[in-house]
């Protein structure tokens, strides 16, 4: 008999930006290494006689927990990477679901009817993840293997193995970050022996104590999720002079050095270098949430990308919003190959130092600003 424990890979960005991954070569986030700590004590007792993963970072990432106590060569497997979703990669779950709501609505709970250009079906996702599966099944009689994933993936072969039926796939919930499911092979055939086992992790590490969509009772729906369209200044600009103040006025204190008309005319040559740079973000209902401005020129040349602004509006602050905002902003300059990104916070803004340094800036230096220096911080991404 052939034990396979199923990971799902750690936190990821697009977990925390609740943008749609699939197969992104997406980093692990600081809540995710540490997600991999605890299942690292999880597995430090446990006999493995082999490891597979996908390979895409945040699986390779995560396989590193297995590796810590065991000294097992990583076979990386592209077969067992996340369902390919097409053109749908890259855009927020907000969007899809402005966009097209019932396509998304079968891509939770009926995913056999889910359909996207240039995207694998789930279908052909769950052939490809078993047939994986199934070879390193039969290339390892008799021993323990780990195996690390994908949610999709993961969901998908274990809903062939349970034979649940895609219009019931709210039955078989989705699986926390670093969840574990355990298999066994025998005989030319599968069972499940428990799945999605997050017990390894404390509240505080689990990607969905601070999120509901996954609840079967919410059917992928979460009306925390924002979507994003460009914003157009030039049709609007007494707006973006407005949403700008509101930034403005919550890091100083006051407007003393704020010039609408600079700030008005630097968007307008934004959106000339690219439409998309300034993107207006949405809440479920429609309601302009906030706004966020990118400068595609400034750092081109050095590989960094340049985050010019990004406002909530002091209704929807400390929600727990800010991070879709940020996020939209960090994977609009991965997609342009952009290495880095930089922006100014106010030195006396404890509340945005604290944020920014929480999601991974580091502050490089320090230059002169209107009533108090600027703290000049960046992001590797």
């Amino acid at each position: 008999m052939t034990k396979i424990f199923l990971i799902r890979h750690a936190e990821a960005e697009g977990n925390l930006y609740r943008i749609v991954q699939g197969q992104m070569d997406a980093a692990v986030t600081g809540r995710g290494e540490r997600q991999i700590d605890a299942l690292s004590e999880r597995f430090r007792d446990v006999p493995l006689d082999a490891l597979y993963s996908s390979d895409l970072r945040r699986t390779v990432t995560t396989a590193s927990a297995i590796t810590r106590y065991h000294e097992l060569p990583l076979i990386k497997m592209p077969e067992l990477r996340e369902i390919n979703l097409g053109e749908c990669e890259g855009l927020s779950f907000g969007d899809l679901d402005h966009i097209d709501p019932v396509q998304m609505s079968y891509f939770n709970n009926d995913p056999m009817r889910w359909r996207a250009p240039g995207a694998e079906t789930f279908a052909e996702c769950t052939d490809r993840v078993y047939n994986a599966i199934l070879r390193i099944a039969e290339e390892n009689p008799g021993r323990t293997v780990a195996v690390v994933s994908h949610g999709m993936a993961i969901r998908s072969f274990l809903a062939k193995l349970l034979d649940v039926k895609s219009e019931n796939i709210r039955t078989l919930p989705h699986g926390d970050n670093t969840a574990v499911s355990l298999v066994e092979y025998e005989n030319g055939s599968f069972s499940v022996k428990y799945y999605n086992d997050n017990s390894h992790l404390p509240p505080e590490l689990s990607t969905f104590s601070k999120q509901s969509w996954w609840k079967s009772e919410n059917g992928g729906k979460d009306e925390q999720n924002l979507y994003f369209e460009p914003f157009d200044v030039a049709k609007d600009p007494e707006l973006y002079a407005e949403l700008y103040a509101e930034s403005w006025l919550a890091a100083h204190g006051n407007l003393i050095g704020f010039e609408a008309e600079g700030y008005v005319k630097d968007a307008l040559a934004h959106i000339d270098c690219d439409p998309k740079s300034v993107l207006g973000a949405y809440d479920t209902k429609g309601t302009l949430v906030g706004i966020i401005d990118l400068d595609p020129r400034r750092g081109r040349a050095s590989g960094y990308g340049w985050i010019s602004l990004i406002c909530l509006r002091e209704k929807y602050r400390s929600k727990g919003l800010g991070i879709q905002l940020l996020g939209r902003a960090i994977v609009n300059y991965q997609q342009l190959g952009r290495s880095a990104v930089r922006l100014y916070v106010s030195s006396e803004n404890s509340h945005a130092i604290g944020f920014y340094g929480h999601y991974g800036f580091e502050r490089i230096n320090t230059v002169p600003g209107c009533g108090a220096p600027l703290y000049l911080m960046e992001k590797k991404i």
